[in-house]
């Protein structure tokens, strides 16, 4: 997408996010998350919720802690994954 000039917003990134969590894959994952923060667009919930769970899941609870942290807000999605 980047290559052809197309940037992509937060609906995009939690699509990727999805696919990198189906497949486990974390450095992906990280990666995404690195394109999210130089993003010019503004972080939603549904972002930071996946990020969340991402890491939780691979057990990077720090980086888990911090993606909690830095969100505006929580809701039950927020809470649940780092309950679990």
């Amino acid at each position: 997408m980047q290559q052809e000039g197309v940037h992509p917003d937060p609906v995009t990134f939690v699509t990727v996010l999805n696919a990198c969590a189906s497949v486990m894959a974390l450095e992906e994952g990280r990666h995404v998350h690195e394109q999210i923060i130089q993003s010019v667009c503004e972080s939603n919930i549904f972002e930071g919720n996946r990020l969340a769970d991402i890491y939780a899941k691979y057990r990077s609870m720090e980086d888990a802690h911090r993606v909690f942290i830095k969100m505006p807000s929580h809701d039950v999605v927020s809470w649940n994954a780092m309950i679990c």
